[in-house]
């Protein structure tokens, strides 16, 4: 009687979304895809900082950054302690504020579409620019399509604010409306690991510490 072979399922793909460091306008402005912003001495620190810890984990694969300066800037140290390079990826850019790209954070709280912002992301779309569902949608299959390019890998991911946290949201299963309760620091870690079945969050805005021992229970 012939016996039946295992099915082997491959191991899971670690995927860690690190946030851009701190610019001069973090927490001020809502920069969005404008060109030209880039890190501040602080934000520099900050991405040597996350550099060491990544560079402390057993192996990483691939790192891959939003276009926009201040996340290629991120990614940079890492790609050295790593002596990796970085691959581009607009997938990863932050959202389109559209319109509201640039302005300032207090004269867009005073506004009465900041409660739907808050409240009810999933309906609202930025003036001329992307609604959350479409940055959630585009940063998820990004994400799908890296893990799909590097199964039972580590794969490091420099992105943006918003975007981390709707695919964080979307990695537990939270409704897009609840996803701004997920708080996403400068240089913080998120970790997600995808497998057959399915994505198991990790970790969520990391800042300090070992990232060694990141792996599903």
């Amino acid at each position: 009687m012939a016996t039946a072979k295992k099915t082997a399922h491959p191991s899971s793909t670690l995927i860690l979304l690190v946030r851009h460091g701190q610019t001069p306008t973090t927490g001020k402005v809502l920069p969005g895809r404008a060109t030209g912003l880039h890190l501040a001495e602080a934000g520099v620190s900050q991405a040597h900082a996350v550099a060491e810890r990544i560079a402390e984990l057993p192996r990483v694969d691939a790192i891959y950054a939003s276009p926009l300066e201040r996340a290629r800037e991120t990614a940079a140290p890492i790609a050295k302690a790593l002596k990796q390079r970085v691959k581009i990826n607009k997938g990863l850019l932050e959202c389109d504020f559209g319109d509201w790209t640039g302005a300032e954070l207090g004269k867009l709280m005073k506004l009465p579409e900041w409660n739907t912002v808050q409240r009810a992301p999933s309906t609202f779309r930025f003036p001329h620019g992307e609604s959350f569902t479409e940055m959630q949608t585009r940063m998820v299959s990004t994400l799908d399509s890296i893990r799909a390019a590097h199964p039972g890998q580590v794969v490091v991911c420099v992105s943006h604010a918003d975007p981390i946290k709707a695919a964080v949201a979307h990695a537990m299963g939270t409704h897009l409306d609840l996803f701004q309760r997920i708080v996403i620091g400068t240089c913080s870690v998120s970790a997600i690991a995808y497998s057959s079945h399915g994505p198991t969050v990790l970790t969520v805005n990391s800042t300090g510490g070992s990232l060694a021992d990141l792996r599903p229970s």
